[in-house]
């Protein structure tokens, strides 16, 4: 297949750039690494019923309510007020939420998968689910938008890192005419090594240790310990 053929394969490192990317004719990867999509596949992989993603926290405390949910999410790192749960993959083992409603808020993830509405697909990817990415991408022969939600639309490293390992996987089923998909690649290239060390240099690996978060972070940047597909169907987060 010559890459005229190929569907197209694209790095958005920011939500501020997501404009200049054609969302209404790609599959969008959501990609929130510390730490919304590496929950978010955490607790469908132990039995959630569905996973409800919503931008603010009075909306996540109202739909909690209706719903009868578990409401969860933070803002700057930390468990948001008036919500009962973090942001972090530990919270959520199959004995607490096993087919339970999660109702999810987050600083960057979650805005940026309501910016890309208009996908012709919306998935979400972290480091826990790296192979079921990249093998429902490389089945579906659609142009694909690696989305970053970067922090408060900063670039930021974990994010690229993920968006770099998908590409290094999967780019020969793609045309790859980017040039934030080949730094992605380079910048996984140079830490595929050890990304747990690689990522102590940024921001938000500081950010988060401060809080004591560095076995969150390492469970994050470990590949398929959470390895289902998570897919957003009528505003809702399941298993694909």
């Amino acid at each position: 297949m010559t890459a005229e053929n190929k569907p197209r394969l694209e790095v958005c490192l920011s939500p501020a750039l997501l404009h200049l990317f054609d969302v209404k004719n790609s599959i969008v990867v959501i990609i929130d690494v510390l730490r919304a999509t590496s929950t978010i596949c955490t607790a469908l992989y132990n039995g959630a019923a569905k996973i409800i993603p919503v931008a603010s926290v009075e909306e996540c405390v109202s739909i909690g309510k209706q719903l009868n949910a578990i409401t969860a999410g933070e803002r700057d790192g930390k468990i948001a007020a008036g919500l009962e749960h973090g942001n972090s993959p530990f919270e959520y083992p199959r004995e607490f939420i096993e087919d339970k409603v999660l109702v999810l808020t987050t600083t960057n993830g979650t805005k940026l998968l309501h910016m890309a509405k208009d996908a012709i697909q919306i998935i979400t990817g972290s480091f826990p689910n790296l192979d079921a990415v990249c093998e429902y991408l490389v089945s579906q022969g659609q142009n694909v938008i690696l989305g970053c939600a970067a922090w408060k639309d900063r670039v930021n490293m974990e994010d690229t890192l993920f968006a770099g390992a998908v590409v290094s996987r999967i780019k020969e089923h793609f045309d790859v005419n980017c040039d934030s998909a080949i730094a992605a690649e380079n910048l996984y290239d140079s830490g595929k090594a050890d990304l747990f060390e690689f990522i102590k240099k940024a921001s938000h690996f500081q950010r988060l240790a401060k809080f004591g978060l560095e076995e969150d972070i390492r469970y994050c940047l470990t590949p398929n310990g959470a390895n289902v597909l998570p897919i957003l169907r009528n505003g809702e987060l399941v298993v694909g």
